[in-house]
Protein backbone atom coordinates (compact mmCIF):
# COMPACT_ATOMS: atom_id res chain seq x y z
CA UNK A 1 0.00 0.00 0.00
CA UNK A 2 1.07 3.54 -0.69
CA UNK A 3 1.81 5.25 2.61
CA UNK A 4 1.52 8.69 1.08
CA UNK A 5 -1.65 7.82 -0.84
CA UNK A 6 -3.44 6.71 2.34
CA UNK A 7 -2.67 9.95 4.17
CA UNK A 8 -5.50 12.52 3.82
CA UNK A 9 -4.77 16.04 2.59
CA UNK A 10 -5.90 18.50 5.28
CA UNK A 11 -7.72 21.49 3.78
CA UNK A 12 -7.06 24.66 5.83
CA UNK A 13 -9.70 27.32 6.48
CA UNK A 14 -10.29 29.64 3.53
CA UNK A 15 -9.47 26.95 0.95
CA UNK A 16 -12.09 25.17 -1.15
CA UNK A 17 -11.46 21.93 -3.02
CA UNK A 18 -13.91 20.75 -5.69
CA UNK A 19 -13.83 17.74 -7.98
CA UNK A 20 -15.37 18.62 -11.33
CA UNK A 21 -16.27 16.78 -14.49
CA UNK A 22 -13.55 14.51 -15.96
CA UNK A 23 -11.87 14.24 -12.52
CA UNK A 24 -10.44 17.79 -12.53
CA UNK A 25 -9.53 18.92 -9.01
CA UNK A 26 -9.86 22.69 -8.48
CA UNK A 27 -8.30 24.30 -5.40
CA UNK A 28 -9.14 27.94 -4.55
CA UNK A 29 -7.38 29.79 -1.77
CA UNK A 30 -6.18 33.21 -0.65
CA UNK A 31 -3.27 33.26 -3.14
CA UNK A 32 -5.16 32.03 -6.21
CA UNK A 33 -6.68 29.05 -7.98
CA UNK A 34 -5.02 25.89 -9.32
CA UNK A 35 -6.36 22.92 -11.28
CA UNK A 36 -5.06 19.37 -11.70
CA UNK A 37 -6.35 16.69 -14.05
CA UNK A 38 -6.51 13.34 -12.21
CA UNK A 39 -6.62 9.92 -13.89
CA UNK A 40 -10.18 8.63 -14.35
CA UNK A 41 -9.52 5.47 -12.29
CA UNK A 42 -8.45 7.33 -9.13
CA UNK A 43 -11.32 8.20 -6.76
CA UNK A 44 -11.18 11.56 -4.98
CA UNK A 45 -13.50 12.40 -2.08
CA UNK A 46 -13.77 15.73 -0.24
CA UNK A 47 -15.30 15.42 3.24
CA UNK A 48 -14.88 16.96 6.70
CA UNK A 49 -12.12 19.36 5.63
CA UNK A 50 -9.99 16.57 4.14
CA UNK A 51 -9.30 15.23 0.66
CA UNK A 52 -9.09 11.44 0.43
CA UNK A 53 -7.47 9.72 -2.55
CA UNK A 54 -8.45 6.09 -3.18
CA UNK A 55 -7.64 3.53 -5.86
CA UNK A 56 -9.96 0.87 -7.27
CA UNK A 57 -7.53 -2.09 -7.38
CA UNK A 58 -4.03 -3.15 -6.41
CA UNK A 59 -2.73 -3.10 -9.99
CA UNK A 60 0.78 -1.69 -10.34
CA UNK A 61 -0.56 1.20 -12.44
CA UNK A 62 -3.14 2.15 -9.79
CA UNK A 63 -0.63 1.82 -6.95
CA UNK A 64 1.82 4.07 -8.80
CA UNK A 65 -0.77 6.80 -9.37
CA UNK A 66 -2.25 6.63 -5.86
CA UNK A 67 0.60 8.39 -4.07
CA UNK A 68 1.37 10.61 -7.05
CA UNK A 69 -2.04 12.27 -7.19
CA UNK A 70 -2.23 12.62 -3.42
CA UNK A 71 1.12 14.44 -3.48
CA UNK A 72 0.04 16.66 -6.40
CA UNK A 73 -3.19 17.65 -4.59
CA UNK A 74 -1.16 18.34 -1.43
CA UNK A 75 1.11 20.64 -3.49
CA UNK A 76 -1.93 22.50 -4.85
CA UNK A 77 -3.30 23.10 -1.33
CA UNK A 78 0.08 24.30 -0.04
CA UNK A 79 0.54 26.51 -3.11
CA UNK A 80 -2.72 28.44 -2.68
CA UNK A 81 -2.14 28.94 1.06
CA UNK A 82 1.61 29.56 1.47
CA UNK A 83 3.10 29.59 -2.05
CA UNK A 84 6.54 28.41 -3.09
CA UNK A 85 9.93 30.14 -3.33
CA UNK A 86 13.14 29.21 -5.14
CA UNK A 87 16.41 31.12 -4.98
CA UNK A 88 19.22 30.85 -7.53
CA UNK A 89 22.75 32.17 -7.16
CA UNK A 90 25.11 33.33 -9.95
CA UNK A 91 28.68 32.34 -9.10
CA UNK A 92 31.40 33.78 -11.34
CA UNK A 93 33.32 36.96 -12.09
CA UNK A 94 31.18 39.40 -14.06
CA UNK A 95 27.97 37.34 -13.76
CA UNK A 96 25.02 39.70 -13.36
CA UNK A 97 21.23 39.54 -13.19
CA UNK A 98 18.72 42.35 -13.58
CA UNK A 99 14.99 42.31 -14.10
CA UNK A 100 12.39 44.68 -15.48
CA UNK A 101 9.01 43.22 -14.61
CA UNK A 102 9.11 39.54 -15.57
CA UNK A 103 12.00 39.86 -18.04
CA UNK A 104 15.42 38.79 -16.76
CA UNK A 105 18.63 40.15 -18.28
CA UNK A 106 21.48 37.75 -17.47
CA UNK A 107 25.21 38.22 -18.08
CA UNK A 108 26.68 34.72 -17.72
CA UNK A 109 30.08 35.01 -19.36
CA UNK A 110 28.87 34.52 -22.94
CA UNK A 111 29.54 37.06 -25.70
CA UNK A 112 25.99 38.40 -25.31
CA UNK A 113 23.45 38.87 -22.54
CA UNK A 114 20.62 36.36 -22.23
CA UNK A 115 17.10 37.79 -22.13
CA UNK A 116 14.79 35.34 -20.33
CA UNK A 117 11.05 35.91 -20.03
CA UNK A 118 9.58 34.46 -16.83
CA UNK A 119 5.91 33.35 -17.07
CA UNK A 120 3.39 35.88 -15.72
CA UNK A 121 2.22 33.44 -13.01
CA UNK A 122 5.57 33.82 -11.22
CA UNK A 123 7.12 36.82 -9.49
CA UNK A 124 10.82 37.41 -10.02
CA UNK A 125 13.26 39.61 -8.11
CA UNK A 126 17.01 40.08 -8.39
CA UNK A 127 19.38 41.12 -5.61
CA UNK A 128 22.96 42.29 -6.06
CA UNK A 129 24.84 43.13 -2.87
CA UNK A 130 28.49 44.12 -2.67
CA UNK A 131 30.70 41.16 -1.78
CA UNK A 132 27.86 38.70 -2.46
CA UNK A 133 26.92 36.68 -5.52
CA UNK A 134 23.91 38.02 -7.47
CA UNK A 135 20.68 36.22 -6.56
CA UNK A 136 17.45 35.54 -8.45
CA UNK A 137 14.31 34.91 -6.35
CA UNK A 138 11.34 33.18 -7.95
CA UNK A 139 7.96 33.07 -6.20
CA UNK A 140 4.65 31.52 -7.20
CA UNK A 141 1.78 29.21 -6.30
CA UNK A 142 2.42 26.48 -8.91
CA UNK A 143 5.22 24.20 -7.69
CA UNK A 144 5.64 22.44 -11.05
CA UNK A 145 5.97 25.68 -13.05
CA UNK A 146 8.33 27.21 -10.48
CA UNK A 147 10.62 24.17 -10.56
CA UNK A 148 10.60 24.06 -14.35
CA UNK A 149 11.55 27.74 -14.72
CA UNK A 150 14.27 27.43 -12.05
CA UNK A 151 15.71 24.36 -13.83
CA UNK A 152 15.66 26.22 -17.17
CA UNK A 153 17.54 29.17 -15.63
CA UNK A 154 20.09 26.78 -14.10
CA UNK A 155 20.58 25.04 -17.47
CA UNK A 156 21.71 28.33 -19.08
CA UNK A 157 25.09 27.83 -17.36
CA UNK A 158 25.33 24.78 -15.09
CA UNK A 159 27.84 24.97 -12.23
CA UNK A 160 31.16 23.43 -13.22
CA UNK A 161 32.93 21.10 -10.74
CA UNK A 162 36.35 22.84 -10.55
CA UNK A 163 35.64 26.43 -9.53
CA UNK A 164 31.87 26.14 -9.03
CA UNK A 165 31.11 28.87 -11.58
CA UNK A 166 27.60 28.95 -13.01
CA UNK A 167 23.97 29.26 -11.96
CA UNK A 168 23.13 27.15 -8.91
CA UNK A 169 20.30 26.80 -6.44
CA UNK A 170 21.16 28.64 -3.20
CA UNK A 171 20.69 25.44 -1.16
CA UNK A 172 22.54 23.21 -3.66
CA UNK A 173 25.75 21.52 -2.53
CA UNK A 174 28.24 21.09 -5.37
CA UNK A 175 30.66 18.21 -5.61
CA UNK A 176 34.02 19.80 -6.24
CA UNK A 177 36.92 18.16 -8.04
CA UNK A 178 40.63 18.64 -7.40
CA UNK A 179 42.44 20.52 -10.13
CA UNK A 180 45.40 19.35 -12.15
CA UNK A 181 48.26 17.98 -10.04
CA UNK A 182 51.42 20.12 -9.90
CA UNK A 183 54.14 19.38 -12.48
CA UNK A 184 57.33 17.47 -11.68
Amino acid sequence: MSRIGKKPVVVPAGVTVTVGKDNVVTVKGPKGELKQQVDRDIIIEVKDGEVLVNRPTDQIRHRAMHGLYRALIGNLVKGVTEGYKRELELVGVGYKAANTGNVLDLALGYSHNIIFEVPSELKVATVTEKGQNPKIMLEGIDKQLLGQVAAKLRSLRKPEPYKGKGVKYSDEVLRRKAGKAAGK
